[in-house]
């Protein structure tokens, strides 16, 4: 007796969700801008685009990353401040400096830093 297929294969071919590329970095991480002259900890991870289309097209056209791919919040520091950045995962590389981040936040977030990266504090994760 052949089987019933409720849904059909052709229909269940079409309700595949898109690949979405896998994240690179972790929260913890010290990356840096490869494009601006900025570095940062990741403290959260969306796995594609999550900000407003406002932010998005506030990016010149010639530079928007597209947004399928992970975005990585950063506690951030350039010459001049402290910021929080939200970053695609092409725009980042790892940071190999070795150097810890200097940003007011980090102590709430993390509780210490060794071997280039921050470990997060306890209470944080889930």
């Amino acid at each position: 007796m052949p089987r019933h297929d409720p849904i059909g294969t052709a229909a269940a071919a079409e309700i595949e969700a898109p690949a979405v590329a896998h994240a690179r970095f972790s929260i913890g991480d010290v990356v840096r801008h490869r494009l601006f002259d900025f570095r940062g900890v990741i403290f959260d991870v969306d796995p594609v685009f999550s900000n407003t289309d406002e932010w998005y097209e506030a990016i010149p056209e010639s530079a928007r990353p597209t947004k399928d791919q992970p975005f990585y919040h950063l506690l951030a520091e350039n010459m001049e401040s402290s910021y929080i950045a939200y970053v695609s995962q092409q725009n980042l590389v790892a940071d190999d400096s070795d150097e810890p981040i200097d940003h007011p936040a980090i102590s709430g977030l993390f509780t210490g830093y060794a071997d280039g990266r921050y470990a997060l504090r306890r209470e944080h994760r889930h």
